[in-house]
C-alpha cells in the first residue's frame, strides 16, 4: 500500500504533498538531460576523476529500463567492459530490491543512474557508485544543506540495496561513495557531486531496522483495515515539519478533536520541554511555569481570537518614500522562471499605481534582464528623490519591500545568474581582444553575451549587496513584509502558519469583536487558490502552466498556448499577492513610530552610501557573498560582531516581549528582571546572579513598555560611532539588606516614577559601554562594510593612475576580469584546466553559462506529461 493510498484507507486523501505539472515536467527534463550525450558521458568521468580513478577510455550509457532482471544482466556486462576494457559505463533507469526484502514483495529502489567502473584494488574487480538526479533549485547559488542530506539518504538507501542484493556480479562492489546529480545553471545542465555515504548509510540501516521491528509488532496483514493500526498512535507531531507527510491531515484532525489541553499545545507545534509549563495557560487550573513571552502571546492570541501586540513600536521603513514594493510569480518548471511581476513605488505623494508585466517565456535570459530593468528603473528614480530630498545632506536609503524572504530568494538568485553571465562576458572580451578563443572553464567555445544595461546593472547590484550584507542583523536592502509585522504581532494557531504574509495580516486585521476562529481560518488560509509570496499553489500553477503550454509541446520562444487566459491568471495572481502586501503595509501603519527608528535608518543609508560609490566605479558591485575572497570575509568577523551586539541592544531597546524573553533566558548574562519593592527609597528585588552589588544598571522596560518610547526620551544623532539615547533610568546598584543578597537599592541620575510591585527589564550598563557618566545611554553603532570599496576621493581613473594603491578599492570589473581572463589562458597553456587535465578540476565560480550548442532543459516544450498518483512532493525533494 503506498503512502498515499494509506491517506485514503483512513479517509483523509493526501492533497499538501501533490507535485504540480510544472514542476514534474521539470524533474523529467532533467532527468533526461542526465542521460543526454552530451552530459551522460561528462557525469561518468567527472565522478570517476572524484574517486582519483585513471581517465576511462570509453564511457557507454546503458538504459536498466526499471526492470531487476535486466538491472543484472546490464551490470554484468559493464563489469566486464570495465575489467576487460577499462571502460566506465552509466547505467541508468536501475531497479534492485529494497535492502532487507529480497524475499518479500516489496516495491523496488529505483536510482535514477550508476555509474560502473574499474577497481584501483584489484583488476579483476570493478566499482559501482550509485547515483540519483534531483532538480534542486539553487537559492543565492547554493542548494541548500538539507535538500543535499537527502539527497544523499536517497542514494545511500540505492547503494545498501544493491550491496545486498544476491544477483550482484561476483567481483563488482558498491563504492563507499556516491553520487547526486544536480543541476549547475537555470537550464539544468547537471553536474555531479561526489560524496563519502558512510553516514548516510548507518542513518538508513538504523532506520531501515527501526521499520522492520514496527512493521513486524504491528500485525497488519494485507487486506485488513488500516484504521485500527493508526488511530491514537502516539507520533511526534510538528506542524512545521509534517505537512508534506500524507497523513499529516489526519493527525492533525486528531489533536483538534481532542479536548486535552496538552494536544493543543502539540497542534501549536509548542516543544515538548516547554509544555508542562505552559499546559496551565489552557486549562486556566495547572501552576504556568517559566514561559517565554513569545510563547504565552501566542497561546493566548490562540484562546482569544485577536493577535497579541509585542509592544514594539515601527523600526522598520516599509511604506515610506523611498521604498518600491515587488511582487513575483514564480515559475514551478524552472528554477529563476518569472510568469510576471508586479512594482510599485512610493514617493512623498504616496503610493503610486502598481504596475504589472507578464512574461511569456518564462524560462528565457530575456525575461530575467526585464524584470532586473523593471526594478533597476524604479530603484534609479527612487535614488534620484532621495538626492532631491536631501539637498546637500546625506541620502536616506532605498529598499525593496517584499512579500516574503522566497520573493527575495529568487531575485536574488536571478541577479546572481545575471552577474555572472556579465562577469564572463568581460572575460571572453579580453580573449577576444588578445586574439584568444572564447572558451568556457571547461574549455568548449562560448558564445558571448550582450552586456547588462545600466538599468540592469542598478538592479543586480542592489540585489547583490543584499546578499553580501545577509550576515548583518541590522542591515535591510530587501524588507520582508512578513517578518516586519511578526515583529509586531503574535498569531493565534501554530507559529508555522505566521509564515505566510496573507495569514498574519489577517490576524493584524482581526478585532476583538470578530475575533478568529485559528482553525477555520488556517483551513481557508490552506484552501486559497492564491498566495503572497511568489512560489504558487497547486492549483494555480497548473492552471498557468496548461494556458502557457496546452495539451503539446510549446515551440522554444513562442508565446503563450492561450495569451489571453495566461495573461488574465498571472494577472489575477500577482493583483491577489500586490492587494496582500499593500493590506500589511497598512496594517503597520496603526503602529507608531519608534524613538529608536532613525538609528536603524542611519545605518543602512551609511551603508548604501558604500554601495553606490560600488555601483558608480563598477568596483565588486557584481560580487554574491559566496564569491567575496578570504582576507574580505575575514574582515567581516569583527563587523558582524558589532553588527549582533547592537541588533540585542536596539531590539532590547525597543521590544518589550523580546525583553522579557532574553530576562528569562539563563545564558544572557546582561539583562535580568526585577520587581520593585520600595518606591522610596527605591529598591528593587533583582532576579539575576551577575547584576548584583556595585552594579550599574538602566531601566528597559516597566510593566511591558518600552522606555525608551516613553515621553522624554530622545535619540541624539551618531556621533563618535554611537547613538546616546538621552533620558533613560540610569544608575548604580547597592546592597539594601545583607541577608537578602537580590534587594539591591537604585540610585538612578533620570528619576522614574515606579511604584511597589512594578515589574521591571533591566540590563547591565557595561554591556553597553564604560562611560561613567549616568544621564545618556550609549549604543555602538556598527560599521559599513568597506573592504574592497572605493572610498570617497576615488575616481572612474584612479586605478589608471595607480594601480598599486587603488588595486584592492576601485578597481573595476572590467579590469579585475581582464586580468583574470590572461591568468585563465596561462593556466590552460600549461594544461592545468579542463579537458587537458586530469583529474577535472571544479569551478568553484559556477557561473550561470554554457557551451554554444549545448543541450538545455526546457520544461515548456516537452509534451506534458500525467504525474504519477502515488508520487509526492517527499519523492521529488
Amino acid at each position: 500500500m503506498t503512502r498515499r493510498n494509506l491517506a485514503t484507507a483512513v479517509g483523509f486523501d493526501d492533497a499538501s504533498g501533490a507535485i504540480p505539472q510544472a514542476r514534474w515536467m521539470r524533474a523529467m527534463t532533467f532527468e533526461r538531460l542526465v542521460r543526454n550525450e552530451d552530459f551522460a558521458g561528462r557525469i561518468a568521468t567527472r565522478t570517476v576523476g572524484a574517486l582519483n580513478l585513471d581517465r576511462p577510455k570509453e564511457v557507454v550509457t546503458v538504459d536498466a529500463h526499471a526492470n531487476p532482471d535486466t538491472t543484472a544482466k546490464v551490470l554484468i556486462a559493464a563489469h566486464e567492459r570495465a575489467v576487460n576494457e577499462e571502460s566506465v559505463t552509466l547505467v541508468y533507469q536501475l531497479a534492485v530490491p529494497f535492502v532487507g526484502f529480497e524475499a518479500n514483495d516489496a516495491t523496488n529502489v529505483k536510482p535514477d543512474f550508476a555509474v560502473v567502473g574499474p577497481s584501483v584494488e584489484d583488476p579483476a574487480a570493478s566499482w559501482l557508485v550509485m547515483g540519483d538526479a534531483k532538480d534542486y533549485e539553487r537559492v543565492r547559488s547554493q542548494i541548500d544543506d538539507a535538500r543535499m542530506l537527502k539527497g544523499f539518504l536517497q542514494v545511500a538507501v540505492g547503494a545498501e540495496s544493491a550491496r545486498t542484493w544476491s544477483r550482484l556480479p561476483e567481483g563488482m562492489s558498491v563504492h563507499t561513495f556516491g553520487v547526486l546529480a544536480v543541476p549547475r545553471n537555470a537550464f539544468l545542465q547537471p553536474e555531479p557531486i561526489v560524496e563519502n555515504l558512510h553516514d548516510y548509510a548507518e542513518e538508513v540501516n538504523l532506520r531501515i531496522d527501526e521499520r522492520r521491528r514496527e512493521a513486524a509488532q504491528s500485525g497488519y496483514a494485507a487486506g485488513q483495515d488500516v484504521k485500527p493500526f493508526v488511530e491514537h498512535l502516539e507520533a511526534t507531531f510538528d506542524p512545521a515539519s509534517c505537512p508534506t507527510c500524507t497523513l499529516f491531515t489526519y493527525c492533525r484532525d486528531e489533536l483538534r478533536r481532542s479536548t486535552e489541553a496538552n494536544d493543543l499545545l502539540i497542534e501549536l507545534g509548542i516543544g515538548r520541554q516547554l509544555r508542562s509549563a505552559a499546559v496551565g495557560l489552557v486549562d486556566g487550573v495547572t501552576d504556568v511555569g517559566r514561559v517565554p513571552a513569545s510563547t504565552a502571546a501566542n497561546i493566548e492570541a490562540t484562546l482569544s481570537g485577536v493577535a497579541q501586540h509585542s509592544g514594539q513600536l515601527r523600526v522598520d521603513q516599509a511604506g515610506k518614500p523611498g521604498t518600491i514594493n515587488v511582487v513575483l510569480a514564480k515559475s514551478d518548471a524552472a528554477a529563476i522562471g518569472l510568469h510576471g511581476i508586479g512594482v510599485q513605488r512610493v514617493t512623498t505623494s504616496g503610493r503610486e499605481d502598481w504596475r504589472f508585466t507578464a512574461f511569456t517565456d518564462p524560462q528565457s535570459s530575456d525575461t530575467r534582464r526585464r524584470a532586473m530593468r523593471i526594478i533597476g528603473k524604479a530603484l534609479s528614480s527612487s535614488v534620484g528623490d532621495q538626492r532631491r530630498a536631501a539637498g546637500l545632506g546625506p541620502l536616506d536609503s532605498v529598499h525593496l519591500v517584499m512579500p516574503d524572504q522566497a520573493t527575495a530568494d529568487v531575485l536574488v538568485t536571478i541577479a546572481d545568474n545575471l552577474a555572472g553571465i556579465e562577469l564572463s562576458r568581460l572575460r571572453w572580451r579580453r580573449d577576444e581582444h588578445e586574439g584568444r578563443p572564447a572558451l568556457t572553464y571547461d574549455g568548449e567555445p562560448a558564445t558571448i553575451p550582450r552586456a547588462i544595461t545600466e538599468a540592469e546593472r542598478t538592479a543586480i547590484a542592489f540585489l547583490l549587496e543584499d546578499d553580501r550584507s545577509r550576515g548583518f542583523s541590522l542591515r535591510c536592502p530587501v524588507i520582508d513584509v512578513r517578518e516586519v509585522l511578526a515583529r509586531h504581532f503574535v498569531t493565534g494557531g501554530p507559529t508555522v502558519n505566521a509564515g505566510r504574509l496573507d495569514y498574519l495580516v489577517g490576524w493584524a486585521e482581526a478585532e476583538g469583536s470578530q475575533p478568529i476562529d485559528h482553525r477555520a481560518f488556517a483551513d481557508g488560509i490552506e484552501d486559497s487558490e492564491h498566495t503572497p509570496g511568489a512560489r504558487l499553489t497547486n492549483s494555480m500553477s497548473d492552471a498557468i502552466h496548461q494556458a502557457l503550454v496546452g495539451k503539446g509541446r510549446k515551440s522554444d520562444g513562442s508565446g503563450a498556448a492561450d495569451p489571453a487566459q495566461y495573461e488574465r491568471l498571472v494577472l489575477e495572481e500577482l493583483q491577489y499577492k500586490a492587494q496582500t502586501l499593500e493590506r500589511g503595509l497598512d496594517a503597520l501603519e496603526s503602529i507608531a513610530p519608534s524613538t529608536l527608528r532613525a538609528a536603524y535608518r542611519a545605518i543602512e543609508s551609511d551603508a548604501q552610501e558604500v554601495w553606490r560609490r560600488r555601483l558608480t566605479l563598477h568596483a565588486s558591485d557584481l560580487v554574491r557573498f559566496g564569491r567575496t575572497y578570504r582576507p574580505w570575509r575575514n574582515s567581516l568577523v569583527s563587523m558582524l560582531e558589532s553588527d549582533g551586539k547592537c541588533a540585542s541592544q536596539l531590539l532590547l531597546l525597543c521590544n518589550p516581549q523580546a525583553a522579557r524573553d532574553m530576562a528569562a533566558d539563563a545564558g544572557n548574562r546582561f539583562v535580568a528582571s526585577a520587581t520593585v519593592v520600595s518606591a522610596a527609597p527605591l529598591i528593587l528585588d533583582v532576579d539575576s546572579r551577575r547584576i548584583v552589588d556595585g552594579s550599574r544598571i538602566v531601566m528597559v522596560t516597566r510593566n511591558g513598555m518600552a522606555c525608551a518610547e516613553m515621553t522624554g526620551v530622545i535619540l541624539d544623532p551618531p556621533s563618535g560611532g554611537k547613538f546616546k539615547i538621552d533620558g533613560l533610568s540610569i544608575g548604580p546598584l547597592a546592597t539594601d539588606d545583607p541577608d537578602i543578597p537580590t534587594r539591591l537599592r537604585w540610585t538612578p541620575q533620570t528619576k522614574p516614577h515606579l511604584e511597589v510591585g512594578d515589574s521591571l527589564v533591566v540590563a547591565d550598563f557595561a554591556w553597553f559601554d564604560k562611560l561613567t557618566g549616568n544621564r545618556k545611554l550609549p549604543v555602538c553603532k556598527p560599521k559599513s562594510d568597506t573592504t574592497s570599496a572605493p572610498t570617497p576621493d576615488c575616481r572612474y581613473d584612479s586605478y589608471e593612475s595607480d594601480p598599486v594603491a587603488h588595486r584592492w578599492c576601485c578597481r573595476s570589473h572590467e579590469f579585475s576580469e581582464a586580468e583574470f581572463s590572461d591568468l585563465l589562458a596561462e593556466r590552460r597553456a600549461r594544461g592545468e584546466l579542463n579537458p587537458e587535465t586530469w583529474p577535472p578540476v571544479r569551478d568553484e565560480d559556477a557561473f550561470e553559462v554554457a557551451a554554444s550548442g549545448a543541450s538545455e532543459g526546457n520544461a515548456y516544450v516537452a509534451a506534458p506529461e500525467t504525474v504519477p498518483v502515488h508520487q509526492t512532493m517527499d519523492d521529488l525533494e
